[in-house]
């Protein structure tokens, strides 16, 4: 669940929406009233959401995928480059390029290009193969890829979720995403539709103190979707006993024909003994004259193997 109050939400101007001539009468459910020509939205409503969309990017990330910070405005662009880095999440900040998402195998060239352009030294031009005009090109091809593409590098794959600010700017995002069944958690000013996104927040849109707070609640959920993942993890690297319980396993499997050679074994242990008994009797038959001593020992030795035999 979100950390959130509706204090933090009106501090930071997230009830403010747009001027009243500028609407959409889809939004009317999350609209309180109307104050000096200028739609207030219901923070009442805004926190029911943020909870369902801190949830929902949480498990998203828990369960390994990712979520792409989009928002291209002026007032958007720092903050989200700046909750992207923080939890290692890929984001656009500058234009959106077409096809981004429907033509990812495309783009991923470019972002292979710009890797390899960021091994190059551009500075020492006597270390290089290249002459110092190529290099300069070179530099100006990387520093172009890096504007567009530098957020999303270590993307190797179309995201699990999008997180839009301002649906209405960022609508070829959206509709790529909505093309790939890509889910799309956004903000939602007065003038937007909710039926464009998967899960909507009502907030202000523009202030970007309000942007920076809604972007902030949602990089939390991607780090604590984080901290779920390795949890789960080291729960899945715990349970060794299993591999050590087949081994045990295997090992009984082996033991248990080395015991039935043992019971095997038994009876001819068992056997030798009346073996070496029936040697002093034929001592007696071939020795009859044998000194008295030796007759004595023999009712001995007979007492004994009786004894063995018991």
């Amino acid at each position: 669940m979100a950390m959130i109050t509706m204090r933090q939400l009106l501090d930071a101007g997230v009830h403010f929406g747009h001027q009243t001539r500028r609407w959409n009468p889809k939004m009317k459910r999350f609209i309180l009233t109307d104050r000096s020509g200028i739609y207030i939205i219901d923070l009442q409503q805004s926190v029911t959401q943020i909870d369902q969309a801190y949830n929902f990017v949480k498990d998203i990330v828990a369960n390994g995928g990712s979520i792409m910070f989009v928002g291209t405005k002026k007032q958007a662009q720092e903050v989200i480059s700046v909750e992207a880095k923080r939890v290692g999440q890929p984001y656009i900040n500058q234009r959106w390029l077409g096809g981004l998402l429907t033509n990812f195998n495309t783009v991923n060239k470019r972002i292979q290009r710009l890797k390899e352009l960021d091994t190059m030294d551009f500075d020492d031009a006597s270390k290089s193969s290249f002459t110092k005009k190529e290099l300069l090109i070179f530099r100006r091809e990387r520093d172009k890829l890096e504007k567009s593409l530098g957020g999303i590098r270590n993307m190797s794959k179309t995201p699990s979720a999008l997180w839009v600010v301002d649906t209405i700017k960022e609508h070829l995002a959206i509709t790529e995403a909505k093309k790939l069944g890509i889910p799309v958690i956004a903000i939602l000013d007065t003038n937007c539709d909710p039926e464009d996104v998967t899960i909507g927040i009502p907030g202000n849109d523009d202030a970007i103190r309000s942007i920076e707070i809604l972007t902030k609640v949602i990089a939390d959920a991607a780090a604590d979707g984080m901290i779920a993942r390795h949890s789960k993890g080291e729960e899945q690297t715990e349970p060794l006993a299993e591999w050590e319980r087949e081994l045990l396993e295997q090992g009984s499997e082996a033991s248990a024909p080395e015991s039935d050679e043992a019971k095997a074994a038994a009876p001819a242990k068992k056997a030798a003994p009346k073996a070496a008994d029936k040697k002093p009797a034929a001592k007696k038959t071939e020795k009859p004259e044998a000194a008295p001593e030796a007759a004595a020992e023999t009712p001995a030795a007979e007492a004994e193997a009786d004894k063995k035999d018991a």
